[in-house]
């Protein structure tokens, strides 16, 4: 008897912090730099939704925009480390969180869409009343496919695209074949069943081991970083809507003739700030592969140690790089 009681009480024990947070704890506070960065922004409506976007006057005497589009699973808060400098090189910085990510809205049950966000970038030039002007594009990640959608149509002469002055891309899976997306994310997008039960459960541990392991060893995130990135993803309950996000995944597959094929077309100046220690996009295959195929492009493979996050593991190597492939043209 006494050994079955124990058993339970080892039961209750574990099953108590687990109901716990799957019955929804609340998400944590912004820390000081996360509550900066939300007062310094402002929010548009896109079909009934809010975007959440920055938008810095910077330089005078030049009238160049860049706008940044950042990765998954996190924010426009990624592109912070490298806002200043940006600021003093270009007249206009904007960056957005793509809808279902950082500060704006995550809608659920939706059917998250690369094709919805590039339409949410769109909407967001034409409200900043930038549709007539050249914008120079920097992306990460997700955004890179994003990035691919609105060269598609800008290129298509599509109603309402941007005129894309110059498009810089960063670590992402442009190509499915060199692309090696993580265990979970592949759990979360192609398993109906486990899905709504992993994002519930999916913690702050799990959170940073996840992140961790696509930094490179001597460019970790800070303990403040990691929980700033977890706030951001928990904001507004962002993780029960991963599952649907990461369906890019499978649309970039769907799609690669789309989007690779503009890639390879454009005549738009493009540039690919790489760091080498990627394990979701590795080297040399990953760059290999990218200089067979776009072979217009520049690129920049940056330090060795550097991984899937250049702009904040390297933010002085990525504006650099930057810069000249700016300069160049």
């Amino acid at each position: 008897i006494n050994k079955m009681r124990e058993w339970w009480v080892h039961v209750g024990l574990i099953c108590i912090p687990l109901v716990a947070v799957y019955l929804h704890i609340p998400p944590p506070q912004l820390s000081p730099s996360l509550q900066k960065w939300h007062n310094a922004g402002e929010a548009f409506h896109f079909r009934g939704r809010d975007i959440f976007y920055r938008d810095s006057y910077g330089a005078l005497g030049s009238s160049d925009v860049v706008i940044l589009l950042h990765g998954f699973p996190t924010s426009s808060f990624d592109w912070n480390k490298i806002w200043e400098p940006l600021t003093q090189r270009f007249h206009r910085v904007v960056a957005l969180d793509f809808l279902g990510f950082g500060f704006s809205d995550k809608p659920r049950p939706h059917r998250y869409s690369i094709f919805e966000q590039a339409s949410v970038v769109e909407a967001l030039v034409a409200h900043l009343g930038l549709s007539n002007q050249r914008v120079n594009l920097v992306s990460h990640d997700y955004g890179d496919t994003v990035a691919l959608e609105l060269l598609y149509r800008s290129d298509q002469n599509r109603s309402g695209h941007l005129i894309i002055n110059s498009l810089c891309l960063s670590n992402g899976g442009l190509f499915p074949e060199t692309h090696y997306p993580r265990l979970l994310q592949t759990l979360l997008k192609d398993s109906s069943f486990l899905a709504p039960v992993l994002t519930r459960l999916t913690n702050y541990k799990i959170f940073q081991k996840g992140i961790g392991d696509v930094f490179g060893p001597y460019t970790q995130p800070t303990d403040a970083e990691f929980w700033d990135m977890w706030t951001g993803l928990r904001y507004n309950d962002g993780n029960l809507v991963l599952d649907s996000i990461l369906q890019f995944i499978n649309q970039r597959s769907k799609h690669r003739e789309r989007w690779v094929g503009t890639l390879t077309s454009t005549i738009v100046p493009l540039h690919m700030i790489y760091g080498p220690l990627d394990p979701v996009n590795p080297h040399p295959e990953f760059i290999r592969l990218y200089q067979q195929l776009v072979q217009r492009s520049t690129f920049t493979i940056l330090d060795e140690h550097i991984s899937h996050y250049p702009q904040l593991e390297d933010p002085t190597g990525f504006l650099n790089a930057y810069f000249n492939f700016i300069h160049s043209f």
